[in-house]
């Protein structure tokens, strides 16, 4: 357990790294003086994006909650989940938009992933008439 990491894991830092490539839209990483940490954002947009992890927060968390031994980690996935929600809850009513990506977002659909973030950050003005 000591082992596990809340930021910086593999599949955040291989989306970012692509990310920096693929976007050109300044961002910022793991911000820890907006509330929740966002991992990825985009200050001038107002867009934070979460990456989440399928196991740490939930993913489909009903359809296998039952496969966990105890109460400890229903009770510690659960609590994980309400705080995203709170989170996320309360950015949007500070004018924030926010946006949560699963690692298998990630890792199954990274075009998808990556046109989701394109959309919410692209500029307006650009397509204005």
């Amino acid at each position: 357990m000591s082992r596990i990491r809340s930021g910086g894991t593999d599949f955040e830092n291989e989306f970012i790294a692509a990310l920096k490539t693929r976007l050109k839209k300044k961002f910022t990483t793991h911000r820890k003086d907006i509330y929740g940490n966002p991992d990825i954002v985009f200050e001038k947009q107002k867009v934070c994006v979460f990456l989440d992890s399928n196991f740490w927060h939930g993913w489909q968390y009903p359809r296998w909650k039952h496969l966990l031994k105890n109460n400890f980690w229903r009770q510690k996935i659960a609590r994980n989940r309400q705080r995203d929600r709170n989170v996320t809850a309360f950015l949007r009513r500070h004018d924030w938009k926010v946006m949560r990506i699963w690692e298998y977002e990630v890792k199954c659909r990274f075009g998808y992933a990556m046109d989701k973030i394109h959309g919410m950050v692209k500029d307006k003005k650009a397509h204005a008439i």
